[in-house]
């Protein structure tokens, strides 16, 4: 506040002891906090340098301290913000008092500080927006009043004028009222048109006279009323639409469409059929009298009638209702309604297996009722069976074979032929023939084996079934009835039997392992068809040993009166073989395989006997105190089930020479009897035979060291291997001649575990237990296969063997690169 804007009028009141005085600012609203209103202290012409021991201060009305002085400089200062809107309002002009007090002396001053208007405030409409209802019936020049905007600040910067936005309808008119307040009218310079235009949008602007100026603004909201001034229009004149015929009720055929420019009532349609339409129209369709939807209400036919001209109204409900009209063509469409059919003329059925490709099954007609496409049809079979459709004529098919049959893989054929028009969609038929397949014998018989191998015990008892001899034929009927022969009946006829119609093979008779161990037979499966097939089956019938031997005593010669007796010298050391039990086993295998054990004897501690060979040996040495007549009872077990056995009695005299025992044995035996030679030459016979087997044992040794070196690994492998049987063999223990059956091939095992010869003979052509065709001799261990060919042309008698100056031999023929 500059000095020439202060005025200063002091009062002296000279009669009392303080001093009044009054000072006068002006300011404009809204000024800063600590800004100076003036130097009171210079306006007051107050002692600068006194005033903070005069206590000076400002005292102002009401509980806002809007002053206060800076003793330092002596300038009155802003302390609150000065609002003058607040504290005058729309009085003017506004100013606020305040008293200055200081002490020593006591005085008192007074002020007033003028309020000065600033443009602060915006002009203000009461609300955003304005809504105004015209109706476009009113005519030019109408004047609408519209809301006065209000302004808080005064003078200039109060409100000024309005403005109005550009319209082509409307224009502003801005009054003045008594007081200087600003008003506004709405002036209609054009008729309004509501189908034209069916609101109008102003915008309402109130500006004061500040710099720069404020504003306000308000929306004009103007409905145009509606006045029923159009009739209703449709958008085209003609409707076109088709439509199938059979379309279920409700489809939808055509939507009309009117349009009135009017409003509420006035522009409300309501659609109909036109006086002059068909009543049959009226039946087949249905119009929705709100939305004008045209749907259908009965059933359409093509055939009956192809198109359809409907004649529609449109009417709006003002008090007089305009009217319009239209015309819709609706086109019926044929639609592929009608599937296709077939007729089976003729089936030729059944069809042989063998009929030739092309072999006509079937013909079939087919009929359409549509026409065009609709009624063009196309026949097919489902894939993958051996026939075909083939078609010479329209509408006509034939059914044919395509490829070769087979009974045995599908004995009919539900064929499928489907049918197809060519509408769309397509419609289709489906016909089912059956056709089934005659058989023709064109598989021979098949067996589940090829060969059948049958195992039989021996001893069997006759009549029973052995074998069920299994083959099938997959034809049919007659073709597949089977029949069963044994070829070469002749053979053994008497001993086999087969069921014609099972296959089930008999055995007649009682069989003998010993006597025959294998028959082969040949069986005939044959069909029943007119040119029969047959197939072979291999029947190989095995005969199982059982136990049914017991073991036979050859040495000593058993149920004879001679005595044989063997001789050892006094002293003989332990381990001299003495004798050795001579026995055989019409079995075979393990029924075939003798022990021998010493049952009785007169000193059992003197000798014993070897378990698999019968040698009897010396326990010990012999004494001069033991008895001169030994008498051993050597019990023989073959190793069947049951076991079977028998027993062999051996006489063994003690004596230096074969003299002695002889003239022993004269002067034992009895003189009436006959064959009191017989034991001497036996003696004799068994002497020289035992000089043989030590001859011919010796002339084993050499040749066997001959070969060891070429054997060497052989010879070996044979000392580990354990002393076994051939389970197929029959054994012979023949370590004395003589006593092999006439012309008889013998094949034969020897221990490696002992010196001595352990002879186990086996029969030509025998088998094992299990039927095997093979020798089981072949598969012995290397260096243990010898042969041995009996000399002897026949078994003697008993009469003979006790005859004396008689020597039966045996020769012993080994295999070169074998061990003794």
């Amino acid at each position: 506040v500059t000095t020439g804007q202060v005025l200063s009028l002091l009062l002296l009141f000279g009669a009392s002891d303080w001093v009044s005085a009054a000072i006068r600012y002006a300011i404009p609203e809204e000024a800063r906090r600590g800004s100076a209103v003036g130097n009171v202290v210079a306006d007051l012409a107050l002692d600068l340098g006194r005033l903070p021991g005069r206590r000076l201060r400002v005292v102002s009305g009401g509980n806002k301290k809007y002053f206060g002085v800076d003793l330092t400089s002596g300038a009155l200062l802003v302390n609150e913000r000065i609002d003058r809107e607040e504290l005058c309002g729309a009085l003017s002009p506004c100013s606020l008092s305040f008293e200055i007090v200081v002490e020593n002396p006591l005085e008192l001053y007074s002020g007033t500080v003028e309020i000065q208007d600033i443009n602060d405030n915006d002009p203000v409409f009461p609300s955003s927006q304005a809504r105004l209802e015209i109706s476009e019936s009113v005519a030019a020049g109408a004047r609408f009043p519209l809301e006065s905007a209000q302004d808080p600040d005064v003078g200039i910067n109060s409100l000024q004028t309005y403005q109005l936005s550009a319209n082509p309808n409307f224009a502003l008119d801005v009054q003045t009222r008594v007081d200087g307040s600003k008003y506004a009218e709405l002036v209609l310079e054009k008729e309004l048109d509501r189908e034209e235009q069916r609101e109008l949008n102003l915008v309402l602007t109130a500006l004061d006279g500040g710099t720069p100026p404020r504003s306000a603004h308000v929306q004009i909201h103007i409905d145009v009323v509606d006045a029923n001034d159009n009739a209703p229009v449709f958008n085209q004149s003609t409707y076109k639409a088709s439509v199938r015929e059979n379309t279920p009720s409700g489809t939808l055929v055509a939507r009309i469409s009117a349009y009135d420019l009017d409003d509420g009532a006035n522009g409300d349609i309501i659609y109909s059929f036109s006086s002059h339409t068909p009543a049959k129209v009226r039946e087949l369709f249905a119009l929705d009298s709100a939305t004008g939807e045209l749907r259908v209400k009965g059933q359409l036919d093509y055939e009956e009638t192809k198109l359809y001209e409907i004649y529609l109204q449109a009417k709006d409900k003002g008090a007089v209702p305009g009217v319009a009209h239209c015309k819709v063509l609706v086109e019926v469409v044929d639609v592929n309604d009608n599937a296709p059919d077939v007729t089976v003329t003729s089936v030729y059925s059944p069809v042989p297996e063998d009929a030739a490709p092309g072999t006509v099954v079937a013909l079939l007609s087919v009929t359409d009722l549509d026409s065009h496409d609709n009624g063009l049809v196309n026949c097919f079979i489902s894939p993958g069976i051996p026939f075909m459709l083939s078609s010479s004529l329209k509408n006509y098919y034939t059914l044919k074979t395509e490829g070769a049959l087979d009974r045995e893989k599908a004995a009919e054929y539900n064929i499928t032929i489907t049918a197809k028009d060519s509408g769309s969609p397509p419609l289709s038929a489906v016909k089912h023939i059956l056709v089934r397949v005659s058989d023709v014998n064109d598989n021979a018989p098949r067996s589940s084996q090829d060969s059948y191998d049958v195992y039989v015990p021996e001893n069997n008892m006759p009549g029973i079934p052995i074998l069920n001899v299994s083959a099938t034929d997959p034809d049919l009927g007659r073709n597949a009835h089977l029949s069963y022969t044994l070829l070469g009946d002749t053979t053994f006829g008497h001993l086999f039997s087969i069921n014609r119609d099972n296959g089930t093979l008999y055995l007649l008779t009682s069989l003998d392992h010993e006597d025959q161990v294998e028959f082969n037979m040949m069986v005939q499966v044959q069909d029943g068809g007119f040119s029969p097939l047959a197939t072979n089956v291999s029947v190989s019938v095995f005969v199982t040993d059982l136990n049914d031997n017991a073991p036979t005593v050859l040495y000593p010669q058993p149920n004879t009166t001679a005595t044989y007796t063997d001789v050892v010298a006094p002293g003989t050391p332990a381990g001299h073989m003495v004798t050795k039990v001579v026995a055989v086993d019409a079995d075979a295998g393990y029924n075939a395989w003798i022990s021998y054990t010493l049952l009785q004897a007169t000193d059992p501690s003197l000798f014993s006997v070897g378990l698999h060979n019968g040698e009897i040996f010396t326990a010990r040495q012999l004494r001069e105190d033991d008895p001169p007549e030994h008498t051993l009872v050597i019990l023989l077990k073959d190793h069947g089930e049951p076991v079977l056995s028998t027993s062999a009695t051996i006489s063994i005299s003690v004596a230096e020479t074969v003299k002695e025992v002889l003239t022993d044995l004269t002067d034992v035996a009895p003189a009436s009897d006959p064959r009191r030679h017989v034991t001497f030459y036996l003696i004799l016979a068994v002497i020289l035979v035992s000089a043989a087997f030590f001859i011919t044992m010796l002339s084993v040794g050499i040749f066997k060291c001959y070969k060891w070196r070429q054997s060497r690994e052989l010879y070996n492998s044979s000392r580990s291997t354990t002393y076994r049987t051939p389970g197929p063999f029959n054994h012979i223990d023949a370590v004395r001649g003589g006593f092999t059956p006439p012309s008889f091939y013998h094949q034969v095992y020897l221990t490696t575990d002992s010196r001595q010869s352990d002879l186990l003979c086996k029969k030509p052509f025998t088998s094992s237990p299990l039927g095997s065709r093979q020798g089981t001799i072949r598969n012995g261990e290397p260096g243990l296969y010898h042969q041995i060919v009996g000399t002897a042309s026949r078994l003697p008698t008993p009469a003979e063997q006790a005859q004396p100056n008689t020597d039966w031999r045996f020769s012993q023929t080994q295999r070169p690169g074998t061990s003794g």
